[in-house]
């Protein structure tokens, strides 16, 4: 881990759940604010609530949530666990900076109950596969070392048989993993780029290098692994970057025990633009030339686009990887331009990747 959480606030509802606690025992106590004994946190208000602010605190929503697509592109149906919000790492693309208008790590602790009731819910749809992830608003691994999901999570998916759940990362916080005894049904995936993208963009991230090399780790030890190019960034030569980090794929990684692969070109909200502009004055992401998507995201055009991904389904077959190559969030006549290819619809992409998840965890 390579950020340092220097305040931790435990919300006064979140102090009886044991997962709090054993979140607070990893911390310094020089770093908490207020008290976990029922007295009320002293001058929350003061606090600059920044990314090295963690908040522990109950969710009183449902943690599980369908992934928020639209009818306009085609989505695959992916389940979202929501264990927590915002991330260690600064990227500059980052769409959450746009959905959250405070910066701190919030991280719900009331997780483990909520996983009961789900679990409830998930024996009704027995013959259903659930896909779940939890790393769509924030790093499903970043803060690990510290609230222990990978001890929490696993046991979960060991009692029910139609969940297959996907740990996304951008770090090498792999420990909690290596050390649990439950592997299957359990995807870890890592979220790739070009490597001058990764190294001017993704502010606090490990290399590419770095994170193929934690991922080897993971498939030798018998994970599956899964992998996101999204977002794809318009760059100068970024045919030859990309190509450079399917090289290193190539060089660590087993094409064979990948479940899944996804990509999508960089997309925001057009509120996003003035705060990455503001932010990081340097970066050049949004140099491209961008239209309003059928979601009311900024797109690249369509030929922009469908070249990109053409590229990387040519170079990603190269490497072995000729099925479970899917497009996040486009629409049919992209998916047919650049890939051959469409599913009939959201339903038809979601059977697409159920089926490479039957198939990898012997599910029925």
């Amino acid at each position: 881990m390579n950020f340092k959480i220097k305040k931790a606030v435990l919300e006064k509802d979140a102090e009886k759940y044991p997962f709090a606690q054993r979140a607070v025992g990893q911390l310094p106590s020089s770093c908490l604010v207020g008290v976990t004994e029922g007295l009320p946190l002293q001058g929350y208000e003061e606090f600059d609530l920044e990314k090295e602010t963690l908040q522990l605190l109950s969710f009183p929503g449902q943690l599980l949530k369908p992934c928020p697509g639209t009818r306009e592109y085609l989505c695959c149906g992916y389940q979202i666990l929501n264990i927590g919000t915002n991330c260690p790492l600064d990227c500059s693309y980052c769409i959450l900076q746009a959905y959250f208008n405070q910066p701190c790590l919030r991280v719900f602790v009331n997780v483990e109950q909520q996983l009961e009731a789900i679990g409830k819910a998930l024996h009704l749809s027995d013959g259903k596969v659930f896909r779940i992830g939890t790393g769509e608003f924030t790093d499903s691994l970043a803060l690990d070392p510290i609230v222990k999901w990978t001890q929490v999570l696993p046991s979960f998916v060991a009692e029910h048989e139609n969940v297959v759940l996907e740990f996304k990362t951008k770090t090498v916080s792999i420990e909690g993993l290596l050390s649990s005894t439950y592997r299957d049904r359990i995807v870890v995936s890592w979220s790739l780029n070009s490597p001058s993208i990764a190294a001017a963009e993704e502010h606090g991230a490990p290399s590419i290098r770095k994170r193929l090399e934690a991922a080897r780790t993971c498939q030798r030890e018998g994970y599956t692994l899964g992998f996101h190019f999204d977002p794809l960034i318009e760059h100068p030569s970024w045919k030859e970057e990309y190509a450079r980090t399917i090289d290193v794929l190539d060089h660590y990684i087993d094409p064979l025990k990948v479940i899944w692969l996804s990509l999508g070109c960089l997309r925001y909200m057009p509120s996003l633009k003035g705060v990455i502009r503001k932010r990081f004055p340097q970066t050049r992401i949004l140099d491209g030339e961008f239209v309003p998507g059928l979601d009311g995201k900024m797109r690249y055009i369509k030929p922009v686009r469908i070249e990109m991904y053409g590229f990387m389904k040519e170079k990603l077959a190269q490497w072995g990887m000729e099925s479970g190559v899917y497009l996040c969030m486009e629409s049919s006549d992209v998916w047919q331009k650049a890939f051959g290819w469409s599913p009939e619809n959201s339903d038809g992409l979601c059977e697409y990747l159920d089926r490479r998840a039957v198939l990898a965890f012997a599910l029925r």
